[in-house]
């Protein structure tokens, strides 16, 4: 579902805090996506 969510939105941030990761890097991996897309995403956001 966190797979989902993340794909139809691009909303790291939102996809971080339903997963209960404290760090972005952990729900990168989960995810499965790049670090670098990941991180430059989640600056975007205001969580």
């Amino acid at each position: 579902m966190a797979v989902l969510i993340y794909r139809r939105t691009g909303n790291l941030g939102a996809v971080q805090l339903l997963l209960g990761h404290s760090k972005t890097e952990s729900t990168v991996q989960y995810l499965g996506i790049e670090v670098v897309d990941a991180i430059g995403i989640a600056e975007k956001i205001d969580i």
